[in-house]
């Protein structure tokens, strides 16, 4: 069986370098923006440069693609696997010293969702930590004494207390918004700090709840892109035993994704609180 430890060590090579760059950089913006339209910090360039740098060491690894970047990029020509990843998820947190992280999306021989075997997340914080969706389970790592040493596999509740609504509330419907004020009348927390990674990490390790982020009136398809942050995290979620579907209803390791930067609305959470989506604003059920 195929090993994709080599891709493991060279995501955790990534995250050291890139937490020490977050300690010893500077925040300061790059005078460009990346295929997104968001303007880019000098973090944000140099983690892409870490991650392909250490993903070229790394023969099994055919073509790259980053949300930092337009165009995928071939490494080896007689590789395998298709990676896209989000060098640095929420780098405009980085200035008032909230978490952020970085997302991967292990694809075998294309981009395509239902081709997608695992998925990783590091969460750069308090503390340095990591999370792998692999062969049917979802592990937690913590970066401690010099490596990353596993604390426990994660698996989500049927249901949750946390709420992580994301995107402007002026731009959110109203079948989106009763969803949320529904949420917060039967006693769900607010937990939103406008970074994905922390957001969806809390709700993991926290037992569940729902993260979403809706199509809006400026943003209709979504503004979350599906290859580098969605796919990989409906993965993730997947494993762990919660539901990741779009404003439609629709699964999201479902879609199809027809140029690297497409992006999506999501809801990713646990089975009673993405089943309360599907009634209340896809009109499923």
């Amino acid at each position: 069986m195929r090993t994709l430890a080599p891709v493991f060590e060279a995501i955790e090579r990534s995250a050291l370098r890139i937490r020490e760059a977050i300690t010893n950089e500077d925040t300061d913006y790059a005078a460009q923006s990346n295929q997104s339209g968001d303007i880019q910090l000098k973090l944000d360039i140099l983690s892409d440069l870490i991650i392909a740098e250490e993903f070229s060491k790394v023969p099994l690894i055919k073509a790259i693609a980053s949300e930092e970047k337009e165009e995928a990029e071939e490494l080896n020509a007689s590789g395998e696997l298709f990676i896209a990843y989000d060098p640095l998820d929420g780098s405009s947190l980085i200035d008032v010293n909230l978490s952020v992280g970085s997302i991967f999306g292990i694809y075998d021989g294309e981009w395509s969702a239902q081709k997608l075997i695992a998925a990783v997340y590091v969460v750069y914080g308090p503390r340095t930590e990591m999370v792998t969706a692999y062969h049917n389970n979802v592990r937690h790592y913590i970066y401690r004494h010099g490596r990353f040493k596993e604390l426990e596999q994660i698996r989500l509740q049927d249901k949750g207390k946390l709420n992580a609504p994301g995107a402007t509330q002026q731009g959110w419907s109203v079948k989106h918004k009763s969803l949320i004020e529904s949420l917060f009348s039967e006693g769900y927390r607010l937990r939103y700090s406008g970074g994905m990674v922390p957001d969806l990490h809390q709700i993991l390790l926290k037992g569940g709840g729902l993260f979403s982020y809706p199509g809006t009136t400026d943003k209709p398809g979504g503004k979350l892109r599906k290859l580098f942050e969605v796919f990989p995290f409906a993965f993730v979620y997947e494993l762990a035993g919660g539901i990741a579907i779009d404003e439609q209803g629709t699964r999201i390791l479902d879609l199809s994704c027809n140029d690297p930067h497409e992006a999506t609305s999501c809801y990713l959470g646990s089975r009673y609180e993405i089943e309360k989506v599907k009634r209340d604003v896809c009109g499923l059920g």
